[in-house]
């Protein structure tokens, strides 16, 4: 089948595509020009994606995290639905789903109210997603001051 390559230059076809933690700099950035400072609505710097072979899997995946007893969906932003602007995100579709971990085991390690994103996206356009492209975001982004 085909492949994408990660951020750290594996082969994915279908699976996890693993993801660094939001650097400092971008962090900060995106809490002042984004939120205003208010650090709290920085919710993805625990991030990973991924990547899923057909629309159908991906709806399955959103349905079993929505399911899971210890899952806590916080917020679903959906890039992949019909009204979504893709010039905002420069053609780029994906589903981003914010969650926390909210099982007993979570709670004893005091990380239950932790908040991370997890980034579902066809392999049709994780297949397009390289360095270039993203660094092309980034400017794109850097632009519109976000």
């Amino acid at each position: 089948g085909s492949k994408a390559a990660s951020s750290h230059g594996e082969a994915v076809s279908g699976g996890v595509v693993w993801q660094a933690l939001k650097s400092l700099q971008r962090a900060t950035e995106k809490a002042i020009r984004v939120y205003r400072g208010d650090v709290s609505r920085l919710i993805d710097i625990c991030r990973e994606s991924l990547v899923f072979e057909s629309l159908d899997d991906l709806a399955s995946c959103l349905e079993h995290l929505r399911e899971d007893p210890d899952i806590v969906v916080v917020r679903v932003k959906n890039r992949l639905s019909r009204g979504y602007d893709a010039s905002l995100t420069c053609g780029f579709r994906s589903v981003s789903v914010n969650l926390r971990v909210a099982s007993d085991l979570a709670h004893r390690f005091g990380v239950d109210t932790h908040v991370c994103e997890l980034q579902l996206m066809p392999l049709s356009f994780a297949l397009h997603k390289s360095r270039d492209s993203h660094a092309r975001y980034i400017s794109f982004r850097d632009f519109r001051g976000e």
